[in-house]
């Protein structure tokens, strides 16, 4: 374990990963890393099986299983440690006037840091076990775009 991973008071393990394992003479130590395929047709990121962060929240190093909901918003806020605010647009029709309006919705995501994330790129998010007194999703992937441009550019 690296001590770039280590970066918070307590120190931070894998579960599941016997750091202190013996190493017979001559032999190179090898790096123990647990990853797993979330599944859902979601690859898991080389930064997820390469990296050495610790995140137990993580949906590939972690301990939390995604189930339920799948959802694609735009990130709007990156803020906070390890959490963004993903905004999803969708129409709401008014049957008294025969049309549709515009509203979105904000949810609170948990980024790993598998991914670099910045605001007014595209994620795709799943839902999983709660995380936070908010935080009921995951990132699953990430697809950069150029510029934020106009939100409601899907209608």
């Amino acid at each position: 374990m690296s001590s770039e991973a280590q970066t918070e008071r307590a120190f931070q393990k894998q579960q599941g990963v016997f750091l202190n394992a013996k190493v017979k003479a001559g032999q190179p130590s090898r790096k123990v890393r647990k990853v797993r395929n979330v599944g859902l047709g979601f690859k898991t990121p080389a930064a997820a099986s390469k990296g050495t962060y610790v995140d137990n929240k993580c949906p590939f190093t972690g301990t939390v299983s995604i189930r339920g909901r799948i959802l694609k918003g735009i990130v709007t806020s990156t803020k906070m440690k390890r959490t963004i605010i993903v905004r999803r647009d969708y129409l709401h029709y008014i049957r008294k006037y025969n049309r549709f309006e515009r509203r979105h919705s904000k949810t609170p995501a948990h980024a790993s840091p598998a991914f670099l994330i910045r605001e007014g790129d595209q994620v795709t998010i799943g839902e999983c076990r709660t995380l936070a007194k908010t935080v009921r999703f995951n990132v699953l992937e990430v697809k950069s775009v150029g510029g934020a441009g106009k939100i409601f550019n899907n209608f």
